[in-house]
C-alpha cells in the first residue's frame, strides 16, 4: 500500500493534534492568558521522527531485507513481478518500488 498527499496530510494532521493534548496549552505571560502550541512550538519540543519518517525508515528496511533475500524466496518474486496487464488510461498510479525509491531519495 502507498501514501498518497492527502494520506500523508492526514497522518501529520493526527499526530500533531495528539502531541497538542500530550504537551497541554502553554500560559502566555504577556497575553495572560492560555493557548496552544503551534507547529513549530511542537516539532521544537519534540525531539523524535514524525510518523510519516518512521514509515519511511520501516519501508526502506524491508525493501533492503528483500534484496538480500534468496531470487527464489516468494516476497522478493513478487516484488518484482510483473503481471503482464495493461495500465488504465491516465496518470499511473504509484508502486511500492516507486514509494521506495522516493523514501530512498528523501532519507539519504
Amino acid at each position: 500500500m502507498t501514501l498518497t498527499k492527502r494520506d500523508r496530510k492526514q497522518i501529520h494532521i493526527f499526530e500533531r493534534k495528539v502531541y497538542r493534548r500530550i504537551l497541554d496549552p502553554v500560559c502566555d505571560n504577556e497575553k495572560e492568558n492560555w493557548r496552544n502550541l503551534t507547529n513549530k512550538e511542537i516539532y521544537a519540543r519534540i525531539k523524535s521522527p514524525t510518523v510519516i519518517e518512521t514509515i519511511r525508515l520501516c519501508r526502506l528496511c524491508w525493501f533492503g531485507h528483500v534484496q538480500r533475500m534468496e531470487e527464489s524466496r516468494i516476497p522478493r518474486r513478487v516484488l518484482y513481478m510483473n503481471l503482464g496487464a495493461t495500465r488504465l488510461r491516465g496518470r499511473p498510479r504509484n508502486r511500492w518500488q516507486d514509494e521506495a525509491r522516493e523514501d530512498g531519495r528523501i532519507v539519504c
